[in-house]
């Protein structure tokens, strides 16, 4: 019902998860992130224990592939799960249930994965890998740009209706360099999510200026 993408920036210290479906509250239950962790994405019918316990298996060392196998072991319901993980060491594993509902996959690549289900095609993966490989820039942008070219490639075949991006930096880093943008219910999610994105930005933009011309004058 969903398509994602998770990402690590090994530079930065940045771990992240977009995400847009045709359902309310995406934000809510399918993006988790923990700072020096790694990221899940949890979709399809979504399991939170997956994104949840999955973070909490990895912070203990575990790769995200026996991490999330060992999880959905204990779930009755794992054919109708698709969930994505990625660790501090760029390790990336998937899963899509036989039971999900077509168009379902994925495509991984360096220190990325994209997965969808419910989807107008295939197309709408490719688009995503495609635009994060080419595209340059803080780790939110890429992943928003990923999301805005899954989109166009037809997204989730039921719709649009909400959309979310994560991204959590070092503790001790940029304070802006961290996300938590979430459009909840909206009939253009990703291109509202892009506002949101784009108005956040200039606001911070305008902030560092200001500080800025606050210490030329001290």
């Amino acid at each position: 019902m969903t398509f994602s993408i998770i990402a690590r920036d090994p530079e930065r210290g940045l771990f992240g998860v977009a995400v847009s479906t045709a359902v309310p509250c995406v934000g809510a239950a399918v993006p988790y992130v923990k700072l020096g962790v790694g990221a899940i994405a949890s979709q399809a019918w979504t399991n939170v224990r997956l994104g949840i316990d999955g973070l909490r298996l990895l912070e203990l060392g575990l790769s995200p592939e026996a991490a999330l196998t060992a999880l959905l072991q204990e779930d009755q319901e794992a054919p109708r799960r698709q969930v994505a993980g990625i660790d501090a060491q760029g390790r990336v594993f998937v899963y899509s249930g036989e039971a999900c509902t077509e168009w379902y996959g994925h495509r991984t690549g360096d220190n990325c994965s994209v997965q969808g289900n419910t989807l107008a095609g295939q197309e709408t993966i490719d688009a995503m890998g495609e635009a994060f490989e080419r595209s340059q820039g803080h780790l939110a942008s890429r992943l928003l740009e990923a999301l805005e070219a899954g989109q166009a490639a037809g997204g989730d075949k039921r719709g649009r209706e909400s959309a979310a991006l994560l991204v959590r930096g070092p503790a001790d880093g940029d304070p802006f360099a961290a996300f938590d943008i979430r459009v909840d219910h909206h009939p253009d999610p990703v291109a509202e999510l892009r506002r949101i994105f784009d108005l956040l930005q200039e606001r911070r933009r305008q902030h560092l200026a200001e500080h800025e011309r606050q210490r030329g004058e001290g």
